[in-house]
């Protein structure tokens, strides 16, 4: 009687392991799949994000009794002021 039911058990734990081990396979393929895909899109994609300098307020220009006066906010910017490096819009 007990070897009645051993077969049908074997049977069925033979076929989950089965498919526990074709499960993990297949999993392992996905991802590795996928893995691929993902290298590929990284080498042509560019990754690069030009990010343009907003403009900044440093300094104040005025015009007092026919000289001109600035007036500097940030002091970084006045050793490029004394070197000249600077441009003119008009």
């Amino acid at each position: 009687m007990t070897l009645d039911l051993l077969i049908p058990f074997g049977i069925l734990l033979c076929l989950v392991i089965y498919f526990i081990y074709t499960r993990s396979q297949f999993e392992q393929k996905t991802h590795s799949l996928y893995e691929e895909k993902f290298k590929q899109w990284k080498k042509h994609t560019p990754t690069t994000i030009n990010m343009q300098e907003c403009k900044e307020l440093v300094g104040l220009v005025f015009k007092e009794n026919g000289t001109i006066k600035i007036e500097l906010l940030k002091q970084e910017v006045k050793r490029k002021l004394l070197q000249g490096k600077f441009e003119i819009k008009e």
